[in-house]
């Protein structure tokens, strides 16, 4: 008899929150993958130089410091629910329409500011997701998150096509309302087909009584747990890495691809098209041979390809398609290697009880120490374009050692796991 692909198992086992979060994903996955590619562009269109490109992406990240500190507070004084319905709309839905009327600089820098709202829900939306999962779907669940958002970038050469046809600013905002829409969806239907978690309702009773000053206050002993654990800290530590990685490529790839390559308007959402398929095939055929409990050999091998895709791109010629493409599936490899153990990470590192603050601290960590990477990787592409992705080598071989010298990561070094109740809720 044939066996049964463990993603497919885990994805039919999902009962209330975990079925309900994962299926609605494509709400989110498909207006974004069809407006990401060309985000930059817009931008760039619109008169935005790149110095200021980089700037509006640090002083995102310096209002998103403020809001992860809030996160875990927020999340357990009003809930995991209905602190995900309030600022996943707020981060979304608000900036969204603030993109599709932007003309200037200034439109931007208050999207950015108004998106950076997302680090509260971010908390919280994790939490709703995982906290009544049992332990051994952790990982799966992520990857079908993952799998859910990529399929829905399957639509994205549909925006190339359409700025082909119609230019790249009024599809852009298009684009940017139908993502408000989509999202308004989302998160109505996550507040109505979801339950609070069993942790979510302890917190809420013990925080009932506790003014915001006073939780905030508590986030000393926080960070005394944080340092006095050795797991927390490489987890922060490839978090930050990764973090910083994300920001400049994030903000400077589809900039070197149409600048520097040479890639028409029209044909750059094939780019991230192809990577997600590639992530999809290795999602399917790759991870479920990862042994999740022992994540450093995976880890070392994601960095290692992330290394050599960035290396590729740096000797990409102009017009050099194909080149191109072969850096961006080898990047896939690498991210979907990366990307789910290190989110299944932060939700197994710490203590149930605990986990929305240890986790909104660490992303307070990870995001002040990230912030004025986008400027510098700004003004290093104001120089020369390839520059910033020099940056990104560098910045993978720091990860790469930091996960060499770790001593024996795997589950048994982690304080805490999720409890192991059952899934629905």
């Amino acid at each position: 008899m044939k066996k049964t692909h463990p993603l497919w198992t885990t994805l039919l086992s999902l009962r209330g929150n975990q079925r309900t979060l994962v299926l609605l994903e494509p709400m989110w996955g498909i207006p974004f993958n069809l407006y990401a590619p060309y985000a930059t562009l817009y931008m760039y269109a619109l008169g935005v130089e790149d110095a200021q490109i980089g700037l509006i992406a640090s002083v995102g990240m310096v209002f998103q410091i403020f809001f992860s500190l809030l996160g875990g507070v927020v999340t357990d004084k009003l809930g995991r629910r209905l602190t995900t319905l309030i600022f996943d709309s707020l981060s979304w839905v608000v900036p969204s329409l603030i993109l599709a009327f932007s003309h200037n600089f200034t439109h931007f820098l208050l999207a950015a500011i108004c998106n950076a709202v997302i680090r509260i829900p971010m908390n919280s939306w994790t939490g709703l997701l995982a906290e009544d999962a049992r332990k051994e779907q952790i990982v799966g669940i992520f990857t079908l998150i993952y799998i859910f958002a990529l399929g829905a970038a399957f639509f994205s050469p549909l925006s190339g096509l359409l700025v082909a046809r119609f230019g790249l600013v009024p599809v852009m905002r298009g684009l940017y309302l139908f993502m408000a829409a989509s999202l308004l969806l989302k998160c109505t239907a996550g507040y109505l087909w979801t339950k609070e978690t069993s942790v979510g309702k302890v917190r809420m009773s013990e925080t009932k009584h506790l003014s915001i000053v006073s939780l905030l206050g508590q986030y000393g002993g926080v960070a005394g747990h944080i340092l006095k654990s050795p797991a927390t800290l490489t987890t922060l530590g490839i978090m930050l890495v990764m973090s910083i990685i994300g920001v400049v490529n994030g903000t400077f790839w589809t900039l070197y691809a149409a600048e520097s390559v040479g890639i028409p308007e029209g044909m750059i959402a094939l780019f991230p098209f192809i990577k997600s398929i590639a992530m999809l095939a290795s999602f399917f055929l790759l991870i479920p041979r990862v042994r999740t409990e022992h994540f450093r050999k995976p880890l070392m091998t994601g960095f290692t390809l992330f290394a050599a895709s960035q290396a590729i791109l740096l000797t990409v010629p102009p017009k050099g398609f194909l080149l191109l493409a072969v850096s961006i599936v080898v990047e896939a490899l690498a991210v979907s290697l990366i990307s789910p153990l290190l989110d299944s990470m932060q939700i197994t590192m710490v203590d149930p009880a605990e986990r929305s603050r240890i986790i909104s601290l660490a992303f307070v960590l990870v995001i002040a120490l990230s912030s004025p990477f986008g400027w510098i990787a700004g003004l290093l592409s104001s120089v020369n374009r390839r520059l910033p992705f020099v940056l990104i080598l560098v910045l993978l071989a720091m990860g790469f050692l930091l996960v060499l010298r770790a001593k024996e990561p795997g589950a048994k070094q982690l304080p805490a796991s999720a409890p192991e109740g059952p899934a629905d809720n």
